[in-house]
């Protein structure tokens, strides 16, 4: 299996979108967290990344019987590579923009079924902006960002902290050219004889 359909399969990136954050979590916290995913798919799919690699065991214990094991994201593992994606066609990426979107949905239908919803109080928000950036401009910002973010990046669950997911979508976007310059009008030609009116009427 390719890294791009391991990766941007619906499930498996709500799994991986959910131990975003250096989370540490069991198959049943995950299931709490993804609970419209019957338990054995998702089992099934939390299997399929550790083998991969992307998951990895942080301990184990016996309960009833069973193993249960405490999993961890490798996050080297759960990105695509540059390669990767320049080889992914229209469709590929049609397909993961609309598991990435899953992905997105599914924490917000969480936030706002809770009931309490504050956006201000909370933080939260989603909105577009659109800018005019040059190339230059455009990595300027990107790296402005990027390192805004990896200075939080370690922070761990602490008390008065929550845990925030931040999703970014940047897409150039096209303007239409404007329409060429009217051509001059030609010379008026001779008026033609009147036609008779063919409307109804006295």
């Amino acid at each position: 299996m390719s890294s791009a359909d391991l990766l941007l399969h619906p499930i498996r990136l709500r799994i991986i979108q959910t131990f975003l954050g250096d989370r540490q979590l069991t198959t049943s916290q995950l299931h709490v967290e993804i609970a419209d995913v019957a338990p054995a798919t998702l089992y099934r799919q939390v299997a399929t990344l550790a083998e991969a690699g992307v998951l990895t065991v942080v301990d184990e214990r016996r309960v009833r019987g069973t193993v249960e094991r405490t999993y961890a994201l490798s996050i080297a593992d759960a990105q695509l590579s540059a390669d990767e994606l320049s080889r992914m066609t229209p469709d590929d990426h049609r397909r993961a923009f609309v598991a990435f979107l899953a992905g997105v949905l599914a924490d917000v239908d969480r936030y706002v079924g809770s009931g309490d919803v504050d956006l201000e109080r909370d933080g939260a928000g989603y909105r577009t902006v659109g800018l005019w950036l040059t190339n230059e401009e455009l990595m300027e910002m990107v790296n402005e960002i990027a390192a805004a973010v990896q200075a939080r990046a370690a922070n761990g669950p602490d008390a008065g902290r929550s845990r925030r997911m931040l999703s970014t979508v940047l897409i150039p976007v096209p303007v239409p050219e404007p329409d060429p310059p009217a051509e001059p009008d030609s010379p008026a030609e001779p008026d033609s004889p009147a036609e008779p009116d063919s409307s109804a009427g006295p």
